[in-house]
């Protein structure tokens, strides 16, 4: 039987994933120390009633299990059904038609049921659910299809890793597992009496400077005959660790368990270049690292939800896992529950990430299902957005915002022109989603409030003479400051004529003297832009000596933010502290996504593949070749210097560009020249190799 026709545990939808929020948010430590996240933390609710209507030609048994204390009912009747108070039970359903009702209440975990009618698997499609609100909406499911796993702890895999070494260190040992690596410690055949003291480091420098480490833990353990296994008592982060034990305290063996989301890798690149490999590979890991529960930025030391972070490690995640049901997840998390009281995170700009997330992922999907059941969240958010807006119609920052755009110095204040395009792209996507799902008066509402914002955008902060967009606003007072930020994303939303790209291209993107993007955040949006005025060749140097550098100074995982030009020494300070810099960051994988979209040049046209271009580029290697995964299997590119191979996936057309300096050939289909030595090829042939000369 497939996962799709199991039956399915099933909740009042988004609050698996809410409830899920909650408790991984409070798991951060600092020196055994919580830290909780800076915004409100929503909660499942309590007080659920499910429903399913039964039109049963025989009498059937129901097969269920609650997760939760819960009562039936049978039509209505006030008495409930009798059942024997079992972790799994069932009840017989009448010939006939019947409306089934369970109520189910749990303070401590989310109500959910799990049911199979007689021998039919029940996948929770026909299961209402109330929260007593006055409306009835269709069940949620996700990943729990076990009737004995219910939707209590995540199901994560586990793997046993061995010490690649053990040496002595001043007053201790020290362990290294050879690359970055997350779980619990376990100490086998354990004797004595006393603690034993674990300092974690992501680097060899941070586990040897014990209280300074941002994790450690006190292992205290009492055998006093037979030898017992101890397990560290929360999972961590690392690769190295210091161990400390009081005298009398020894164990036979030392492990891990390697705590993992179990992930297949649809995409590959390789190229002529074994350094190139090597980062590819090591992004796939640190990305890998960060895919749990949700999508995180750090697992050192954050393991929060933050939107921004999370909106990349969407796009590289659909270049090479192509796990959509983590990205389901997050955007729930984020979202949370009704009242609107402030922005995501706190942070405006990460707002406006949550609804661009949204667009990429029904973009790379096609799924309009979660779109149509995320949309009334999204008009309401937008709406606590438009409610926000100044006397100019613009987003200003109010006390209760975070204004963040970078950690690069800047000037916050006012109306700032990277703030305005986020969210007139807003605007835009709801307004493309209220289109799609038939809601035209919004759709139109939408449409005609973005027009008129990007309008007020380049009356106020397109700058000719400058040849880029300005900075802000102030009390009407203009800041002429160029920074990168909003032309980098005016030109990522289609927003400029050729005449403003070239602009942008010579005076903002390639001007040596314009500010420096601070983080590898805003890094990722800088390379790409790059990329879209042709800068990939470029792009390969960087990611070559950037990324480079990292694995240089002995990284298995990439990092939050790397500085070439620091001492080694102070590599790891961040945030005022000495070891506060996150070694193993999603964002650090972004040559996932540079190299996936702009060197094998595949990404999607339309919604969830259904047309696609293919706009391979060497970037000067001698040759590349890779995989990406869409929603009907893998398209596969190869490129070298005079040949392409195209492997279409199982639908959709796509579109092959290149440039050439004389007419290409195809095995199949005519090339036709678009103009400037451009060249395109239709890819109408699904699961076909396609085989160029160029």
């Amino acid at each position: 039987m497939s996962e799709s026709q199991l039956s399915k545990w099933v909740w009042y939808p988004g609050d698996y994933e809410i409830w899920l929020h909650g408790k991984v948010s409070v798991l951060r430590q600092f020196r055994g120390y919580i830290v909780p996240p800076l915004w409100r933390l929503d909660s499942a609710y309590t007080n659920v009633k499910f429903r399913r209507q039964f039109d049963l030609p025989q009498p059937e048994e129901l097969t269920i299990s609650v997760q939760g204390e819960f009562a039936l009912h049978l039509d209505n009747n006030m008495t409930p059904i009798p059942y024997e108070h079992q972790k799994i039970t069932s009840v017989l359903i009448p010939t006939g038609k019947h409306e089934l009702t369970i109520s189910v209440f749990s303070d401590q975990v989310i109500p959910a049921i799990y049911s199979a009618l007689g021998l039919i698997a029940d996948d929770g499609g026909e299961w209402e659910v109330t929260a007593h609100n006055g409306k009835w909406v269709k069940a949620g499911s996700g990943v729990f299809n076990d009737i004995d796993i219910p939707p209590q702890k995540f199901p994560f895999s586990y793997e046993t890793i061995i010490p690649v070494s053990v040496t002595d260190v001043d007053g201790g040992i020290l362990v290294d597992f050879g690359r970055e690596t997350f779980g619990y410690v376990q100490f086998l055949g354990v004797v004595g009496k006393g603690v034993i003291q674990l300092y974690y480091g992501e680097s060899r420098e941070e586990a040897l400077a014990e209280e300074l480490a941002e994790t450690y833990d006190k292992l205290a353990v009492d055998v006093e005959s037979l030898p017992q296994d101890y397990a560290s008592p929360v999972t961590r982060a690392f690769r190295y660790i210091k161990l400390k034990a009081d005298e009398g305290v020894s164990w036979r063996e030392l492990s891990h368990e390697y705590e993992y989301l179990p992930l297949q890798q649809q995409g590959s690149f390789r190229c002529s270049e074994a350094r190139i490999n090597q980062i590819w590979e090591v992004s796939a890991h640190t990305l890998h690292m960060n895919m749990r529960e949700f999508i995180y930025d750090g697992m050192k030391r954050d393991r929060w939800v933050w939107s921004g972070d999370a909106n990349l490690g969407f796009l590289i995640n659909n270049y090479v896992f192509f796990d959509q049901a983590v990205t389901k997840r997050t955007l729930i998390a984020l979202r949370g529950k009704e009242p609107i009281e402030t922005h995501m995170n706190t942070i405006m700009d990460y707002t406006f990430y949550w609804f661009i997330s949204l667009h990429d992922y029904y973009l790379y999907t096609g799924d309009i299902a979660f779109v149509q059941a995320n949309y009334p969240k999204m008009l309401s958010l937008l709406e606590f957005c438009l409610n926000r807006r100044n006397k100019e119609g613009m987003m200003e920052g109010q006390p209760d915002d975070w204004i963040f755009v970078d950690w690069a110095e800047m000037d916050r204040r006012g109306e700032l022109s990277f703030e305005q395009l986020l969210f007139c792209r807003s605007l835009e996507i709801v307004a493309i989603f209220a289109n799609v799902l038939a809601d035209h008066e919004n759709g139109s509402r939408l449409e005609q409030l973005a027009r008129e914002l990007k309008e007020r955008i380049f009356s106020v902060f397109w700058n000719q003479e400058l040849g880029g967009f300005i900075h802000s606003r102030l009390d009407g007072e203009l800041n002429k400051q160029l920074l990168k930020y909003p032309s980098m994303f005016a030109l990522r939303f289609g927003y400029l004529n050729a005449e403003q790209e070239e602009q942008v291209r010579q005076n903002v993107l390639l001007e040596e003297t314009v500010q420096k993007i601070k983080t590898p955040f805003m890094r990722f949006f800088e390379l790409e832009a790059l990329c879209n005025i042709g800068e990939q060749a470029h792009v390969l140097g960087e990611i070559r000596d950037y990324w480079g550098g990292m694995l240089d100074l002995g990284a298995t995982t990439f990092w939050e933010e790397y500085d070439p030009a620091l001492a080694d020494d102070l590599q790891y300070d961040m945030y005022g502290d000495k070891f506060r810099k996150s070694l193993c960051h999603a964002w650090g994988a972004a040559p996932i996504y540079l190299l996936g979209k702009y060197g094998l040049g595949v990404t999607p046209e339309e919604p969830g593949y259904k047309q696609y271009r293919v706009k391979p580029n060497l970037c000067g290697l001698d040759w590349i070749e890779g995989t990406i995964p869409t929603p009907n299997g893998e398209l596969a590119v190869f490129m070298d210097k005079s040949r392409i191979r195209v492997h279409t996936n199982r639908s959709g057309v796509g579109i092959l560009e290149i440039t050439s300096e004389q007419l290409p050939t195809a095995n199949e289909g005519i090339f036709q020249s678009m103009g400037n030595k451009r060249y395109e090829l239709m890819l109408d042939r699904p699961e076909f190799l396609y085989e160029i000369l160029y």
